[in-house]
């Protein structure tokens, strides 16, 4: 067998026993056992890379390797995902041309977009190739809080303009999420990357910036876009304020969600999406429906998605 670096996969996910498996790739869920010649090197870098945390980020031999680990009824599990040695080009990722075009189009906005769906189905990707996408044509600061830290975003990017584009790459400081998003508003970014969304303080603290400026990038797990905007809500409510206020408060923030899900063999992109107008002063009917507490947007997200596919762009005036 080959050394783990030199085999394609996503996951590895090792047993109490100490034995490893990865996707079959024969079926959609199916997994087949692997070995490597370097597979109990390996595994001491993943045991000594435990630092109290659940997840956290080990590097092997130049690889970065993000690591869950949990116990079970017979000892300590792991799920290891192999990142990318670089960010895909979000023109890569297997988006429907019309919608990645909007998309790519909302680097000059503000709000929230929300990235959503299961483990494993691509949403930290997503949102790194589009950060990567607007610092590349639009420039300005990007600050990431991540837990652990997953795709190589850290550095300088330069725009076709002359301009240049600079991204900073931060670790939750203590897990503390919302620590982590003050400090990031006191350095006065364009863009915020905040890994996920997981408490009703963060919540609060991610819909409050991108009402003030900011274009912040975040996930949720949720099973459809309805779902993920419901528990956008749930948490906003959860943090202090009226539910009425949570639903106001999503419906100023809320720029887009997009879910997604990987399936087949091999594994291809399927997604759909909710988009308000970036003119928040122009009446919106996404914005209405978010208001009215009823999330029912089955109809308008029916519209838009005809309106991509005919080739049409979503709102009149966006800017």
């Amino acid at each position: 067998m080959a050394a783990i670096n030199d085999e394609e996969f996503s996951d590895i996910y090792i047993t109490p026993q100490k034995e490893a498996f990865v996707w079959s790739k024969k079926t959609s869920y199916g997994l087949k056992p692997v070995t490597f010649d370097d597979y109990k090197e390996f595994l001491a870098a993943v045991e000594k890379g435990y630092d109290g945390e659940p997840s956290y980020l080990i590097i092997y031999k130049n690889y970065n390797y993000r690591v869950e680990r949990t116990v079970s009824l017979y000892g300590v599990q792991y799920c290891v995902r192999k990142m990318p040695r670089t960010v895909p080009d979000f023109k890569d990722l297997g988006f429907p041309p019309i919608l990645a075009n909007h998309l790519c189009s909302l680097g000059k906005a503000t709000g929230l977009l929300l990235v959503s769906g299961a483990t494993g189905s691509g949403k930290s990707t997503t949102m790194a190739s589009l950060l990567k996408e607007f610092l590349t044509r639009e420039g300005g600061y990007a600050f990431t809080i991540e837990n652990p830290i997953e795709m190589p975003l850290d550095g300088i990017y330069q725009c076709p303009s002359g301009d240049f584009g600079l991204c900073k790459q931060t670790s939750a400081p203590g897990g503390m999420w919302e620590e982590g998003l003050k400090s990031a508003l006191r350095s006065a970014p364009r863009y915020i990357l905040l890994g996920e969304i997981r408490t009703p303080e963060v919540a609060c603290l991610a819909l409050q910036a991108a009402m003030s400026g900011h274009l912040i990038f975040s996930t949720i797990h949720a099973n459809s876009v309805p779902d993920a905007v419901n528990a956008l809500v749930k948490y906003a409510g959860s943090g202090g304020i009226s539910e009425e206020m949570a639903y106001e408060l999503v419906a100023g923030s809320l720029l887009g969600c997009i879910h997604q899900v990987l399936v087949g063999v091999p594994k291809k992109l399927r997604v759909s999406s909710l988009f308000t107008n970036p003119n928040v002063s122009q009446a919106d009917q996404v914005r209405n429906i978010i208001k009215s507490g009823k999330l029912n947007f089955a109809t308008v997200m029916e519209a838009q998605n005809i309106k991509m596919l005919n080739g049409k762009p979503l709102f009149s005036d966006p800017y």
